[in-house]
């Protein structure tokens, strides 16, 4: 039944998301390859601007984390105005968040930084035996997200400074039972309703339209018929693979690579082992614990004596229900996929032999290594493909800042034309007709970057058709532009539009004509309530609209119970027009205490969320908030085609 509402608070549940758990967008902070100095100013906190290139970075941070993290996404979900819009304004919702920190003297102790780190899991799995941190592979994993340790630990330090800014409103947020009750209640009541209704398909066959008719209503709405302006361009773009193509990779650099790395080439060892579980969790009792582990050291004895019973006693003991019906059998798995002592433990053994007892948070282990799997060395030829790609990408990677300079410098220098650039640097030089100032729906690459479509779109591109200054679309690639043709909005004739107008006027005076006729009968009615003739009863719910008109459940709803039964209109939009008589109120059906408490549960968290937006809304004007970017307007019905 709460499935309708939850739907619903998606978003509010987002907004509490967000601003109650650090975001780690891990930005790309290579200088040599952004022009983070220049670029459009899309939003400003407190004094602070932000520019469309942080924003492009963002998004695409973003973009590239999802595809990390959620295998088989597709990115064209978030190459829409609407997700990319989303992402300015979380960037946006992060820096006030930091400055409100900073302003209100939030900071993180060293303390509070370690302890947080030490309980980061990615972290946690780089431990060694002794406990100690292995920094190769630590600097590895930071380094993938494009920050040193110190950069990481500093972005760490300020997502929980800001945390604080928010947690004392998300812990004190609280809905007493009663309020919730009445509150639920009225969301979940039910009215018994009739209703009659005036379709406005129903009346098209009764519309007359003149000659006359159609050139006024064409007239008097004229933006309706509007085509919009559009440009014909050329352009080129920089990227990592342009740079790549242009490079080669010799012979004796792929053999001194892959002689050097053979053995890493080749793969990572697996292991396959089998394992009793006494499970006793590291937050159970000492108790527990202890004989949990005693328990494992008595079966440990039984399997010294007796190798071979152990998937005997796996069968018979172990507390994993993954494994113990197969005698505790884990199959293949490399470093990185069990807990660290675990791990570790399996990978210090020889086939065939049985560990010490082993602690994990999970419980006390008793391994036993059944077989391994050696990587299999990869002969050179094998490898020769991937090695000159892994080393065509490193050279492209430190070519790119060289090239990205020339191709500015080249746009600019030679403002009437892209073919020297692209003659230059060997870049395609693309061309496009009928291009928009707003990118076009499911739109992919530059012509559907806003920044891009708008430095096209500026006076003096439009006017003198010269060069757009270089445009990050993203991290490692570039655009630049040229308008060679121009077409401002225009009106489109009659003659063009003509069917569409009258398709348009005929659906107008069929609405009209039923809103007519549904009042002629609400008047008659009310006059003489006898005389109404309503379809049968029906029960309307706000979680039970599937078949009846949003209009329809609101109308019904905000009768006050104390004036049924009530005959009411109600406007249905271009659909037409409903006579509602709103007969009766049926209370919430009553629940079960377990789905009772679940929603009142809800209901606080709804409440808490909205008591953290409105704290949010307060910063924003506090810190002077300013979007300078016009939020995305899906095309209406009403756009002429």
């Amino acid at each position: 039944m709460f499935e309708f509402i939850r739907n619903r608070s998606k978003m509010l549940m987002i907004v509490l998301v967000l601003l109650i758990v650090p975001s780690f967008i891990l930005l790309g902070v290579d200088g040599s390859t952004r022009l983070s100095e220049k670029g459009v100013v899309v939003a400003t906190v407190d004094g602070l601007d932000i520019k469309q290139s942080e924003w492009d970075a963002a998004h695409n941070s973003e973009l590239q984390r999802l595809r990390a993290s959620v295998p088989g996404f597709d990115p064209k979900l978030l190459d829409s105005p609407e997700a990319k819009y989303a992402t300015l304004e979380r960037l946006v919702r992060e820096r006030v968040l930091t400055v409100a920190a900073s302003k209100s003297n939030l900071v993180t102790s060293d303390q509070r930084l370690a302890r947080d780190l030490q309980q980061n899991p990615s972290i946690a799995g780089l431990r060694r035996a002794d406990g100690t941190l292995d920094m190769e592979r630590y600097k590895q994993l930071v380094g993938s997200q494009g920050m040193t340790p110190e950069m990481f630990e500093a972005r760490v330090r300020s997502d929980l400074s800001v945390q604080q800014v928010v947690q004392g409103i998300a812990a004190s947020g609280f809905s007493p039972g009663a309020v919730a009750d009445m509150a639920l209640a009225a969301f979940h009541e039910k009215r018994e309703v009739r209703v009659a209704r005036f379709n406005s398909a129903d009346y098209i066959g009764k519309v007359t339209l003149t000659e006359a008719d159609i050139e006024k209503f064409y007239q008097d709405n004229a933006r309706l018929f509007q085509a919009p302006e559009q440009a014909s361009i050329e352009y080129v773009v920089l990227d990592m693979e342009a740079v790549k193509a242009g490079l080669t990779v010799s012979a004796s650099d792929v053999k001194t690579y892959y002689e050097q790395n053979s053995a890493r080439l080749a793969g990572n060892e697996e292991r396959r082992a089998s394992h009793i579980l006494l499970a006793a969790g590291k937050d159970a009792p000492v108790a527990e614990r202890d004989k949990a582990r005693a328990r494992a050291v008595e079966l440990l004895a039984e399997l010294r004596k007796n190798p071979a019973r152990f998937a005997e006693l796996a069968k018979q003991n172990s507390q994993d229900t993954g494994s113990a019906s197969s005698g505790g059998d884990l199959d293949f798995f490399g470093r990185g996929a069990m807990a660290k002592p675990f791990e570790d433990a399996a990978f210090a053994l020889k086939k065939g032999d049985i560990s010490d007892v082993v602690a994990t948070d999970f419980g006390f282990h008793i391994i036993q290594l059944t077989d391994i799997k050696a990587p299999k060395t990869r002969s050179f030829e094998e490898l020769k493909p991937e090695i000159e790609a892994q080393l065509r990408q490193q050279l492209a990677a430190a070519k790119f800042a060289e090239t990205a300079e020339a191709f500015t410098n080249s746009v600019f220098e030679q403002p009437d034309s892209l073919q020297p650039v692209a003659d230059k640097l060997k870049l395609p030089l693309k061309r496009a007709d009928n291009v928009g100032r707003q990118p076009l729906p499911g739109g992919t690459g530059a012509l559907s970057n806003a920044n891009f479509l708008g430095a096209l779109f500026a006076p003096d591109a439009i006017e003198k058709k010269r060069n757009t200054e270089a445009i990050e679309l993203a991290p490692n690639q570039l655009v630049a532009g040229r308008v060679t043709a121009y077409t401002p909005a225009r009106t489109r004739p009659l003659t063009e539009v003509r069917e569409l107008v009258r398709e348009r006027l005929l659906a107008r005076r069929a609405q009209e004509m039923a809103q007519r006729e549904g009042e002629a009968k609400l008047a008659a009615w009310l006059k003489t309530p006898a005389s109404a003739v309503l379809p049968e009863t029906l029960q309307v719910a706000r979680d039970k609209a599937q078949t009846v008109a949003p209009a329809l459940i609101n109308a019904a709803l905000r009768v006050a119970p104390d004036k049924l039964p009530q005959l009411l209109g109600v406007t249905l939009g271009t659909q037409g027009y409903a006579v509602i008589s709103v007969d009766k109120r049926l209370p919430r059906t009553p629940v079960e205490t377990g789905v009772g408490k679940r929603d009142q549960a809800q209901y606080a968290s709804w409440w808490t969320s909205a008591e953290m937006q409105a704290y949010y809304k307060t910063l924003q004007e506090r810190y002077k908030v300013k979007i300078k970017v016009p939020t995305p307007v899906i095309n209406s019905s009403d756009s002429a085609g």
